[in-house]
């Protein structure tokens, strides 16, 4: 109200002490405040006009609701941009381009919008070396692609002398001994050029000269001719050795691999034994721990072909000898996508002369509930031999290509519902039960002989 006091008094002020209804002059001292009026007016409900505040209030209350009202435009104090009070913590935290924040190599604190131009000279950044692919900090990577790094190509060391060739750091030994006598040609003819250049010129019919400074210079350069010659034939000298040596190191590296060699071929002779006799004492229950099996999954999920085939183990001494092989099949696959396929393969054995063919007998294939529970559920199924199967007769090669078992043993969804897979390992179990018929044993060359009566 006491700005419409004030509007009236400029009014009447500009209109020349008038009425402006009736042109009579008034005095400032005739003008009073309508409180009836100001009471009425400042009575009036009116809505903030800030955007987005639906607050209505009477007009007495205007002034201090926009005050504090949460719509109301501030600016950012960072940018300077207007923003609504109750967005502009949020802008400031996580929106303004000129917020602070820190390089977390170097804890150098700048403006966001700074910080990507910042990372990419920062030199204490994480970087890789395109050539060796060893991560570094941007520092270092110059005394590393300078120095240290094995695969930077750098010029061959005689390249001042002719050798024009190019080479990974680690390569450079290999060339120098390669290009032994090419390098002492480009050497040999270093000098015989630098021998001309210091030449002493041909007596000519010239005005006489002080001949002085010249000849200094003649002696200097001969002595550095010589140090230069004897250099080379040091070098020459210890390159011979070092050839000699290499030629003994590379002899008796050659006599190592072949003794390392017989050595892991003693060590997998040793190994397949010990299986074997460990194979023989499981009496036809073998437990195969597939370690790793996760590295398995993961090739299975990349579209990576997964067989992988059990040590062999035996049903009895004697016995037959047996393997299992564990096939993941591949997301693409028809009909058996994402299944485990399990089978059992005849192999040969040192009682195969002794034993009735074809194998005749019950399988029975477990993948085995690892959980602590009271009751396991094993994933379980059991088979009985066809003795018709190429997969039961007697095996020609070590391991017989034909198996028999299940394409859709399991699928491996169901790996997740229980404890089937612990430590990264998935526990496969065989229990086979063999039996013998007289048909079989005949074919073998055995004829029964009838007991003595009334004995």
């Amino acid at each position: 109200m006491n700005a419409s006091v004030a509007y009236l008094t400029s009014h009447i002020l500009d209109a020349g002490h008038k009425c402006p209804v009736d042109n009579e002059i008034l005095l400032e001292t005739q003008l009073f405040p309508d409180n009836f009026a100001k009471r009425e007016i400042l009575s009036l409900t009116v809505k903030c006009p800030n955007e987005g505040c639906l607050h209505k209030m009477e007009l007495r209350h205007l002034e201090d609701h926009q005050a504090h009202c949460e719509f109301a435009l501030v600016n950012c104090p960072q940018c300077q941009r207007p923003f609504q009070k109750c967005q502009l913590n949020i802008h400031i935290l996580k929106e303004c381009p000129r917020r602070q924040v820190s390089c977390l190599n170097c804890a150098m604190s700048m403006a966001f919008e700074d910080k990507e131009i910042h990372d990419q000279n920062c030199p204490l950044a994480n970087v890789i070396c395109e050539y060796c692919n060893t991560m570094l900090i941007r520092e270092q990577m110059p005394n590393h692609f300078d120095l240290d790094c094995p695969t930077a190509p750098i010029p061959c060391t005689f390249s001042s002398f002719g050798c024009h060739e190019k080479m990974q750091r680690n390569h450079l030994a290999r060339h120098l001994q390669e290009n032994t006598q090419s390098h002492m040609r480009m050497l040999a003819q270093a000098v015989q050029s630098l021998n001309l250049a210091v030449a002493p010129m041909p007596q000519r019919d010239i005005l006489p000269y002080d001949s002085a400074p010249l000849s200094r210079v003649s002696s200097g350069c001969h002595s550095e001719v010589q140090n230069f010659q004897e250099t080379i034939q040091q070098l020459e000298g210890r390159l011979v050795r070092q050839d000699h040596q290499i030629r003994e190191l590379t002899a008796k590296m050659e006599t190592q691999s072949m003794y390392v060699s017989e050595l892991k071929r003693t060590i997998r002779t040793l190994e397949d034994k010990v299986a074997d006799m460990e194979g023989q004492q499981c009496n036809g229950i073998y437990i195969w721990k597939i370690s790793n099996f996760g590295m398995y999954l993961k090739s299975q999920e990349e579209e990576k072909p997964v067989v992988i085939h059990s040590p062999g183990f035996y049903t009895g001494r004697p016995g037959y000898k047996l393997c299992m092989r564990l096939h993941l099949q591949l997301p693409s696959a028809q009909r058996c996508a994402n299944y485990i396929s399990l089978f059992v393969h005849t192999m040969q054995g040192e009682h195969d002369s002794h034993l009735p063919w074809p194998f005749q007998g019950t399988i029975r294939l477990t993948i085995l509930d690892q959980s602590e529970a009271p009751v396991r559920q094993n994933h379980e199924e059991i088979m009985d031999a066809k003795p018709e199967l190429l997969a039961f007769q007697r095996p020609t090669i070590p391991r017989n290509p034909k198996g028999f078992g299940y394409v859709t043993f399991m699928h491996l969804e169901a790996l997740r519902q229980r404890t089937f897979i612990k430590d990264d390992t998935l526990l496969v179990r065989c229990e086979v039960t063999t039996r013998f018929d007289m048909g079989s044993l005949r074919r073998e060359g055995f004829q029964p002989r009838s007991t003595d009566a009334g004995v």
